[in-house]
């Protein structure tokens, strides 16, 4: 598989962007503003979604409702940026189309971020959201969790967090590029150093430090999931960049869940990067993968 030539200037000009956010080094609050205004140029929403604010169990919430939707069935939706950076304004293209193509409706929790709330805010606030979902009558079949990078790593969170409480599992997950290991202890660290375009394994400590101030917990499954006991974990599909330092994060667990018997479908994309699929309408590739996302989620929703 060959890179197109729209994902090559995508690639570059993004790395542009990102090395230049430069977290690690920035105040949080003028890396959230530069991060916001990124997404602003290049991201937007997919026509025919509407956008409604709320809250869930005291959190807010942004309702993503594409026309002739079904209502009956919901993605919940944890949006990427290191436990630091981000929001579901950040977030409205890339679910927007995805929900759009599934015909389901979304909803992105403006979870608490880091390092103002630390670990275990965040997923406090996702298993809130998941729960208020139940309370208003959404069964568990009707729920697909979802989410990139520390929202993939979110996701695992919850649903481990879910497990622990003998609380009901959603139908699916999907994690792109999720990061799963805040040690950075995976091989991709090293073998894909040189190739992945946005990110240098030195960052991975500066905002695992952010989000979880006592390095000794660094391996607790709930804030590096790569460590988990898996076991009861729902189906999962889980896409990522072959060129990314987080790769063996996604092939750990996916291993992981195999040998558990958990049914995972695993996609490494040839010459992609971080959350490859955030670039949909920008290079044929990001929207190829959203496709067969939607395409996994109705299958799990049939």
């Amino acid at each position: 598989m060959t890179i197109s030539r729209r994902a090559k200037f995508v690639r570059w000009l993004t790395s542009k962007y990102i090395k230049g956010l430069d977290v690690p080094n920035l105040p949080v609050e003028t890396a959230r503003a530069q991060f916001e205004r990124i997404a602003g140029a290049f991201l937007v929403r997919a026509m025919g979604v509407a956008v409604e604010q709320t809250q869930i169990a005291g959190v807010n919430v942004d309702w993503l409702r594409p026309k002739n939707a079904r209502e009956d069935k919901v993605l919940l939706y944890l949006h990427g940026g290191a436990y630091v950076i981000g929001s579901p304004r950040t977030h409205r293209q890339l679910v927007s189309h995805t929900a759009r193509a599934a015909g389901v409706v979304a909803v992105l929790p403006d979870y608490r971020l880091a390092p103002e709330h630390p670990f275990p805010a965040a997923i406090d606030d996702a298993v809130a959201v998941y729960n208020g979902l139940l309370a208003s009558g959404f069964k568990p079949e009707d729920i697909i969790i979802s989410g990139d990078s520390a929202g993939g790593g979110l996701s695992v969170a919850t649903l481990l967090q879910l497990r622990h409480a003998g609380l009901p599992m959603p139908a699916a997950a999907v994690l792109l590029s999720p990061f799963l290991d805040v040690t950075g202890s995976g091989e991709s660290a090293t073998t894909r150093a040189d190739r992945d375009p946005w990110f240098d394994v030195a960052d991975l400590h500066v905002v695992a430090a952010y989000y979880c101030p006592d390095e000794s917990e660094w391996q607790n499954p709930l804030v590096s999931p790569v460590f988990a006991n898996v076991a009861g974990l729902p189906p999962m599909l889980i896409q990522v960049g072959d060129d990314e330092i987080l790769l063996s994060d996604s092939t750990r667990l996916a291993k992981k869940l195999e040998a558990e018997g958990v049914a995972v479908e695993l996609e490494v994309w040839p010459h992609m990067w971080h959350v490859f699929q955030m670039f949909i309408r920008k290079m044929p590739e990001s929207g190829a993968a959203v496709r067969k996302i939607a395409a996994y989620i109705q299958k799990r929703f049939s």
